[in-house]
């Protein structure tokens, strides 16, 4: 055979494959956009559109009131409430949803005050020896990721703050079983009342010498001018700044939000036919069905607490334990969950509000499987979809890999400051943490 007839060969099977690749790619793309007939419906907004992002009449957004928000989240200098002196000034918000993780934390469990290491992305961080676990500050279950959190709201797993969906209605509610959500009163916004109360549990506070001394003062007056000053310099201030800060933290950079923008090829063809399974066969999207691809729906999923995978500061008695049930006290909603966004939770597990699997493809195979973990949780309370979906393997893998890479923002650097006014080290101010951030 001559060599231009080789050639030519080559080129017209070269020509076949790349051909045939591309009409598979686009027979894709034509049957997502089929189950996703209104692509506006997912796509998130820039972080810097702030008149589209999700926000509190009582906390509009603006860029300096962000940028404080930013700054005080990686702020070791108002961790000044730690149980034992020597620990204070070594945490922050940052400690346990670690940018590098998603978010979250690195490990199974966030660990503030009483807790020492970082490792490479928070997977490292450890109790302090001679703190107690019942003295330590972690929380009786798995931390949500603090992204997209502008589409909640009623936040929390229970959906304990909040007083708008599906808190509407539940005022004799605030401050009954959790002396925390009484906070709801203050109307200030889902994530406001939280973060107010979070500042407190988290042992951070927030006066006016403390800021002045902090060399913060400036930027509170420039971010929050109309607020009267003995709330200004406050845990108050303080969380209207974190909770704008939090609300633009948007993963608009993810694979799925370039495809539904129209590029077509942000998604490679393993992902494309996970997103069918996911808004078609295999049907995440009816719980998942929001612009964060999360929702406001309760569900008793049948998994374990975080407890028994390892949890300190946490037990069988932990009100958290029965989900929706431990705010509103109504069987029905015993063992209830709020149903998660799930952006770049391909950054760390383990998973579910217990911890209690440790892969993204484990969770797949859970709900493909159709059969509780956890023994106590009455049949009758379990979401009706908690049945045999039967995917294949292949069909598993695919809609892993839509949910992990498709869904995976890659830049959230974005979102931490390049240092803070104090000049600590961030997230964690040990020195466990500085020798392995490599941080002097």
């Amino acid at each position: 055979m001559q060599k231009g007839t080789i050639w030519l060969w080559a080129c017209i099977s070269l020509w076949m494959m790349t051909g045939c690749s591309h009409e598979e790619s686009s027979s894709l793309d034509a049957q997502l956009s089929q189950l996703i007939p209104d692509k506006g419906r997912f796509i998130l907004p820039s972080e810097t559109d702030y008149a589209s992002i999700p926000q509190s009449d009582a906390n509009p957004l603006t860029r300096e009131k962000i940028e404080l928000g930013k700054l005080l989240f990686f702020e070791p200098i108002f961790a000044n409430e730690a149980r034992h002196s020597d620990l204070k000034y070594t945490f922050t918000c940052s400690s346990c949803h670690v940018p590098e993780s998603g978010f979250r934390p690195g490990r199974m469990q966030g660990i503030a005050d009483g807790g020492y290491g970082f490792g490479l992305k928070g997977e490292a961080r450890l109790k302090y020896p001679y703190y107690q676990p019942n003295a330590i500050d972690a929380q009786g279950a798995r931390p949500l990721v603090t992204l997209n959190v502008a589409y909640v709201q009623a936040s929390m797993w229970n959906g304990s703050f909040g007083t708008e969906g599906p808190n509407a209605g539940t005022e004799a509610l605030w401050g009954l079983y959790d002396p925390a959500t009484a906070t709801n009163h203050k109307k200030l916004g889902t994530l406001e009342n939280q973060n107010i109360e979070g500042l407190k549990t988290h042992r951070m506070l927030y006066t006016r010498e403390i800021i002045e001394a902090a060399g913060y003062k400036d930027a509170f007056d420039k971010a929050l001018p109309d607020l009267p000053e003995d709330q200004r310099y406050s845990r108050i201030g303080a969380s209207l700044a974190i909770s704008a800060y939090l609300r633009q933290n948007l993963t608009n950079q993810a694979p799925f939000q370039h495809w539904l923008k129209g590029n077509e090829n942000a998604l490679s063809d393993e992902e494309k036919r996970g997103a069918i399974l996911f808004f078609g066969k295999a049907n995440c999207v009816s719980c998942h069905y929001e612009k964060n691809l999360g929702s406001m729906r309760f569900e008793a999923l049948g998994v374990d607490d975080l407890y028994e995978h390892g949890g300190l500061n946490t037990g069988p008695s932990d009100r958290r334990n029965m989900g929706r049930g431990g705010f509103t006290g109504k069987a029905e909603d015993m063992f209830k969950f709020r149903t998660p966004q799930l952006y770049n939770l391909a950054d760390s597990g383990p998973y579910f509000h217990g911890g209690s699997i440790e892969t993204l493809e484990g969770v797949v195979r859970y709900f493909n499987t159709g059969k509780k973990q956890n023994s106590r949780i009455p049949d009758s309370q379990l979401a009706p979809f908690l049945r045999p979906m039967g995917l294949t393997d292949e069909e598993v893998k695919d809609l892993t890999a839509f949910i992990s890479s498709g869904l995976r923002d890659p830049n959230l650097k974005r979102y931490v400051p390049e240092r803070v006014l104090s000049g600590m080290c961030f997230p964690n101010n040990d020195k466990a943490s500085k020798i392995d951030m490599d941080c002097n």
